[in-house]
């Protein structure tokens, strides 16, 4: 009995929980239901519209362009498709017709060279390849040998310009240097060794000649340092110094005449020159001169 009435009890209770359900159920539907009738009457009730024209407008034209760039992008993608096919299928066609034609090729020129060679046999031209060959090598060689020839050649000529500019680079080092100590050098005896050390590098050096005839002028020695200013003119006559010195020597020798006449010519070719004639201690002797006068005016 006590079972039955738990029994009872229990169908009792899933009745109650089923009704409770159903009821809930009918609850949200009907406020579903009236949620959309609220909205319905809210949509009839409107006295504006819920977006612009321009927003609309907007919208639409926004909807346009991409339906239309999505169609572009469709036609892009199926041309790029198609022409990849089609370009795939030229090359395959290509290499195709390509390959018949060097068999055809290949066979045509096998026979002309059978015809041309009297159908002779492999081994004749087998020999004609290898003294073919052989020839042609030995050409080549013959040809590379030339090259290598005229390559020794040029570098040969090529060393021997950079030696003769390097060593013509160390004279003018060493020119410089001589000069350099000259200009330095008080003492006459000193300068006249150095003179000397340069005019055994560049025995035309003029200028050399000319400064090593003032130096020997210095010591004395007049009848040598006139030898070298007229060797100096001798080299070069347009070089105005060399007849100054001349100049200092005839009037150290008393040779009045003669000195006037060089210092004119020094003065002619150098006009810079006329500032040291008071100047010059060689030309001393000749300040009483009249001529040596006329050159001071």
């Amino acid at each position: 009995m006590r079972k039955i009435n738990q029994l009872v009890g229990l169908l009792i209770l899933c009745c109650a929980s089923i009704l409770a359900q159903a009821h809930a159920a009918e609850q949200a539907s009907e406020s579903k239901a009236e949620q959309v009738e609220r909205l319905e009457e809210k949509i009839d009730n409107l006295q504006q519209p819920l977006y612009t024209p321009f927003i609309e407008r907007y919208l639409l034209d926004e909807v346009k362009t991409i339906r239309q760039q999505q169609i572009a992008l469709e036609a892009q993608f199926t041309e790029k498709l198609a022409n990849a096919k089609l370009e795939s299928s030229d090359r395959a066609l290509r290499y195709t017709a390509d390959t018949v034609n060097n068999v055809f090729f290949i066979i045509t020129a096998a026979a002309s060279v059978l015809v041309l060679m009297g159908w002779r046999s492999l081994r004749d031209i087998k020999t004609q390849i290898e003294e073919h060959v052989a020839s042609k090598v030995s050409s080549v060689s013959l040809e590379y040998e030339k090259r290598l020839a005229d390559v020794e050649e040029k570098l040969k000529r090529r060393s021997e310009q950079i030696i003769s500019t390097q060593e013509e680079i160390a004279r003018a080092n060493q020119l410089h240097a001589l000069w350099m100590r000259s200009g330095l050098e008080n003492n006459p005896q000193q300068k006249v060794k150095l003179y000397d050390e340069i005019l055994e590098l560049n025995n035309d050096d003029v200028e050399a000649i000319t400064y090593k005839a003032d130096a020997v002028l210095e010591l004395g020695e007049c009848e040598w340092a006139l030898n070298l200013s007229t060797k100096a003119i001798e080299l070069d006559e347009d070089y105005a110094l060399a007849y100054w010195q001349r100049a200092c020597a005839y009037a150290a020798l008393g040779q009045v005449d003669v000195a006037v006449e060089d210092i004119r010519t020094a003065l002619e070719k150098s006009p810079a020159l006329s500032a040291e004639l008071t100047q010059e201690t060689m030309f001393e002797t000749l300040h009483e001169e009249e001529s040596f006068k006329s050159l001071l005016n």
